[in-house]
Order: C-alpha cells, then sequence, then structure tokens
C-alpha cells in the first residue's frame, strides 16, 4: 500500500493535487485543512497517504501530518461514514474542532456538514468518543492553516465553489454560499472557510 508519497506539486485544484514522485504523477484527494498548507506548485511537497482500492477505482487519500490520517481511518471505521464524507467532515472542521465537539456532544455543528444526517451525527458523537485518547494533538488549528496558507487563484470564486461540490454540495447549493460571501479582495481558501461557517 502507499503510505507516504514525496514529489513535486504539478497541480493543485481543491480538493486534488497532482503530485509527481520518480516521473509518476499520483492524484490524491485532501482535507481542505490539509490542502491548503501545501507548497505552491512547482516546490517539494510530503504526503502521508492513504490507498483505498475498490473494484472501480484505486483513490489516495492525502494529510499532512500522520495524525490526520489516523483521524480519517477511524472515522471510515463509523458505520455509515465512508471516505468522501470522512474527507467532508476533516474538510469542514479542524481536527481540533472536532475533537471539542465530540466531547462536548455538539451534534448540531457536525449536522451542519454536507451528507451528515441526525443519525450519522450521533453515531459518531457516540463511536469516536472512545477513540479520541492520544489523538488530541493531531493538527494545527483551522484558523492558523487557513490564514497562512497562500492564495491559489486568478478566479477566486469558481475555484471555492469547485471545491465545495468536490466535498458534497450540489453546484447550486454551493454558488449560493458563495454568493453569499464573496468580496473583491477575498482569494479561494477565504471563501471556502467563511462559506462553510455560515453553512445553515
Amino acid at each position: 500500500m502507499i503510505g507516504r508519497l514525496r514529489g513535486i506539486i504539478l497541480e493543485k485544484k481543491p480538493p486534488q493535487v497532482l503530485l509527481e514522485t520518480h516521473g509518476i504523477g499520483y492524484e490524491v484527494f485532501m482535507p481542505m485543512t490539509c490542502f491548503y498548507v501545501l507548497p505552491e506548485t512547482g516546490q517539494e511537497a510530503i504526503i502521508f497517504t492513504h490507498c483505498l482500492v475498490r473494484e472501480d477505482a484505486q483513490l489516495l487519500f492525502g494529510f499532512i501530518h500522520k495524525e490526520e490520517r489516523v483521524l480519517f481511518l477511524e472515522l471510515i471505521k463509523v458505520n455509515g461514514v465512508g471516505p468522501k464524507l470522512a474527507l467532508t467532515i476533516l474538510s469542514g472542521m479542524s481536527a481540533q474542532q472536532f475533537f471539542s465537539d465530540v466531547k462536548r456532544q455538539e451534534i448540531n455543528t457536525l449536522m451542519k456538514l454536507p451528507g451528515v444526517g441526525k443519525k450519522t451525527a450521533e453515531r459518531l458523537m457516540v463511536e469516536m468518543k472512545n477513540r479520541l485518547r492520544g489523538l488530541s494533538s493531531v493538527s494545527q488549528d483551522a484558523e492558523e492553516i487557513l490564514s497562512a496558507a497562500p492564495a491559489m487563484s486568478d478566479d477566486p470564486e469558481s475555484e471555492a465553489v469547485a471545491a465545495l461540490v468536490a466535498l458534497g454540495y450540489k453546484p447550486q447549493e454551493a454558488s449560493r454560499m458563495i454568493s453569499k460571501v464573496t468580496n473583491a479582495s477575498a482569494d479561494c481558501k477565504i471563501l471556502i472557510r467563511d462559506a462553510l461557517r455560515a453553512a445553515p
């Protein structure tokens, strides 16, 4: 299995990055909180990965820290939570926020994320509560990650909409979310962050 990649970033299109390693380009899906920590295109990056093999596809999911991968793997063990939903959860909130919400039983916060209904949120609360021990130092707060990330696109609104669609939102819903938070000076990462925060 592929557990770690080190290579040159060829393309960044949230939530996917194309990483070239020894002449091979790997398409890796990443949570937004990890995606925006990546170096610029053309620079070297190290990504910890989880390879998912299915009958119709082989998918790579990537993370900046090993602990984030551990949390992802714990999430997909929960009944009703697949890799795409786990990626959405880790994109919509920082790991620390997830830990805090689970400990405080803040079920409504999880239900704001696309694909997380009441039953799934309840399962997450019950099953993850016993798995958080040893995972509390997973990553930096999302605020620090996003504030340190570089601007990404000449068309930030379109890229932000595409990123939300990739996370599970419907195109019309994603467009509406971005239109509510858009402003002349906002870049892609800020639009995505603000849209996720403002989601009902």
